[in-house]
């Protein structure tokens, strides 16, 4: 890895781990607040669910903390501890976000379909990738640049994932605040306290994007640059 890179892949370590940590803040800040009618993250999840039409995906807990998502091979709506059990701001939030995901997987929407076939491809990619860059750093110094334009092709992939995450999360937050607001599960006063949640969760996601698009870049200069 040349300076250049390491110092990028620094700033943006420092970058996410900020918002990270501003995440946890936000969610843990509003699992402290209850929700007015009293409902569990896991009784949303269902209600939304159903009240979308979708009777096949199931509503399960899964260990660890915010480790929530939706599963499209079992079909079934994970979610952490605090959120299943959980009845505040920040259990609603997250529990109808990943419904969100459930219901882009019934409607077929687009990104998160390309996202699901590039899953097998990002998991050969991501094991392979760094010490294919790294060899193909080594070589370029001596002229041959093959292994590393290999390496760039790799990442592109993993960075194309990444890139394609962000509508898909959008969108799942985008569904899940329009039926939180739109069935009155959260009120006047909890609503922007859901939006807000998720304005977070989905930022590291961005945060993440730009770093694998700037890094890949960087890479891409490195070649053009030994090529010459």
């Amino acid at each position: 890895m040349t300076p250049s890179i390491f110092l990028v892949s620094m700033i943006f370590v420092g970058i996410s781990m900020v918002v990270s940590m501003i995440l946890k803040s936000k969610f843990n800040k509003y699992a402290r607040i209850p929700l007015s009618n009293g409902m569990s993250g896991k009784e949303i999840a269902e209600k939304m669910l159903r009240e979308n039409g979708i009777y096949d995906v199931q509503v399960i807990s899964t260990p660890g903390f915010l480790t929530d998502h939706y599963d499209p091979t079992k079909k079934t709506v994970n979610l952490s501890p605090e959120v299943y059990e959980g009845r505040s701001v920040s259990a609603a939030a997250v529990a109808a976000h990943e419904c969100g995901h459930a219901i882009q997987h019934a409607t077929a929407y687009t990104p998160l379909e390309m996202r699901s076939k590039l899953v097998p491809a990002v998991q050969f990619c991501s094991m392979i990738v760094n010490w294919v860059l790294l060899a193909g750093l080594v070589m370029a110094a001596s002229g041959n640049t093959t292994l590393l334009l290999i390496g760039i092709l790799l990442m592109a992939v993993t960075v194309l994932f990444s890139v394609i995450t962000l509508p898909v999360e959008f969108d799942a937050s985008r569904r899940a605040l329009a039926w939180l607001q739109g069935t009155n599960v959260t009120t006047t006063q909890e609503y922007p306290m859901a939006k807000d949640a998720l304005k977070w969760a989905a930022t590291t996601y961005v945060v993440a994007a730009l770093a694998a698009v700037v890094t890949l870049v960087q890479y891409i200069m490195i070649y053009l640059g030994r090529r010459d």
